[in-house]
């Protein structure tokens, strides 16, 4: 995390940017790390002194109240930054950036908070709440040391806030509903308007109600680049919400009152097979920033083919001497992790949350345990009460992939299933792939990759099973795993 700077020199006029550099330059001398949300590691050495100069932990943050004896942080500001000046513009699968207008050297957004229509995967749509005519709302994206104006008008039949999650702000702009401020009723407008001190990702969501609003789909990232990159450049940034919803099928809105069973798990607000692919050439850098806003999990995001580097929290960018490799993030609930890796190996990589629960779809939920029952003649019995009844689950649910061939309630989906090169993918909910390839012909879809020859599993044939000893009718026992002693 980053601050402006420290001295009482007004902000740089808009007009001159050759004042700009030397603001920044002081503001990168006080860019440290941010802590690491968890409690067990272990931090000593390097790791340790890291930690130990996260603004704040040790004295107060530079240009906060209490470091210049203001009322509140000084917020002095630098010209706006600019997309392809300032920093590499990030990619939203599936959603939406905010725009934004220069007034006087202000960014100035307007947010509209209404009731929204949206389709989380085909064949499923319900009535939400959001920003802009979307769910998620539009990715906000600034630069560390812009001047920012939000405007939300609120179209909802109820109150509502915004509430700036992660961001260094005056108490006032925080936006919670009766605490920071009064509530924004039904056809009011109120604006919101701070200095961005820090980098890194957030996020914003409702504060008032949240339960409910939250859970209806009016959250949104906010992501913040710094105005001198840390780190190697990167050629593609993601950005993906995390969010979980309990939609019954045949119905037409999220539940907001479901506490344990969802059944629609999402990435930016789709569920797979709605999710796009993340689309980047073989040896680019890239970076994912993930935002978690679900109601109640966590979730365990698991990259295949790749290792990765945790490189920030919500907190900001993590020293290079405690970042660790990894191939599963675990992002916590109003919490954001960001990866970054460099796309060596071409293929279709699958990346999803690695809870189970959360790769299928509504028809996966409350169903009764069938693994194993032999139904006989059963189906025949049952079909003249109901035609096309097929008992299901037995072996169990690799087959329900199939189930979107099959009628299913009004406004529903199967269990898991979207086509795939070879067959069904047996994955629903919280599932997208990352598709390499050493050629990109546009940024759109490039198809299914096409695997070398020799380089994919095959059905092995007899001829391999003798050369290699195998016998299949008779399986090698399991060695022990140990010695015992005593």
């Amino acid at each position: 995390m980053s601050t402006l700077p420290t001295d009482e020199s007004p902000r740089a006029p808009e007009d001159t940017e050759s004042q700009a550099p030397a603001l920044t330059r002081r503001s990168l001398l006080a860019r440290t790390g941010a802590t690491l949300a968890t409690g067990a590691l272990l931090m000593h050495g390097r790791e340790a002194q890291a930690q130990s100069a996260v603004p704040g932990a040790k004295a107060p943050r530079a240009d906060s109240a209490a470091a210049t004896g203001g009322a509140v942080a000084r917020q002095t500001h630098l010209p706006p930054g600019r997309a392809g000046r300032d920093y590499r513009p990030i990619v939203v699968p599936n959603g939406t950036k905010l725009p934004w207008k220069d007034v006087g050297g202000v960014k100035v957004f307007h947010l509209v908070a209404q009731e929204v229509e949206h389709e989380f995967a085909p064949g499923l749509k319900a009535t939400c709440w959001g920003y802009n005519g979307q769910v998620h709302g539009p990715t906000i994206e600034v630069v560390e040391g812009d001047r920012v104006r939000f405007y939300v008008t609120n179209r909802l039949p109820a109150h509502t806030t915004v509430h700036w999650h992660g961001i260094l702000l005056p108490n006032g702009m925080d936006g919670v509903g009766g605490l920071n401020q009064k509530a924004i009723a039904p056809g009011e407008t109120y604006r919101y308007e701070f200095t961005v001190r820090q980098t890194g990702t957030g996020m914003y969501h409702s504060h008032h109600d949240e339960m409910t609003q939250m859970a209806l789909g009016m959250v949104g990232m906010f992501v913040i680049h710094p105005r001198k990159p840390v780190g190697p450049r990167v050629d593609r940034d993601f950005a993906i919400m995390l969010h979980e919803w309990r939609i019954d099928p045949g119905t037409n809105r999220p539940d907001p009152n479901e506490m344990t069973d969802f059944n629609i798990l999402t990435m930016n607000a789709k569920a797979f097979p709605g999710t796009e692919p993340l689309v980047v050439r073989q040896g680019e850098r890239v970076r994912i920033r993930f935002g978690n806003l679900s109601a109640m999990d966590h979730h365990p995001i698991h990259l295949h083919g790749y290792q990765f580097r945790i490189t920030e929290t919500d907190g900001g960018r993590i020293p290079d001497s405690a970042q660790w490799p990894e191939t599963t993030v675990l992002v916590p609930t109003g919490s954001t992790r960001t990866i970054e890796f460099v796309a060596d190996e071409p293929g279709d990589w699958a990346m999803h949350c690695h809870m189970t629960h959360h790769v299928m779809n509504q028809m996966g939920h409350d169903l009764p345990n069938l693994i194993g029952v032999k139904p006989g003649g059963l189906d025949a019995k049952v079909r003249p009460l109901l035609p096309g009844y097929m008992t299901m689950g037995q072996t169990g649910m690799g087959d329900m992939g199939g189930m979107h061939h099959m009628p299913v309630p009004s406004n529903s989906i199967a269990m898991v299933g979207g086509k795939g090169p070879y067959d069904e993918i047996t994955m629903g909910g919280m599932f997208t792939l990352l598709k390499v390839r050493a050629r990109l012909d546009g940024e759109g879809d490039p198809g299914w990759y096409t695997l070398p020859p020799g380089t994919q599993a095959q059905l092995a044939q007899e001829d391999e099973l003798r050369r290699d000893g195998i016998d299949v009718e008779a399986p090698p026992s399991a060695e022990p795993g140990g010695t015992r002693r005593g």
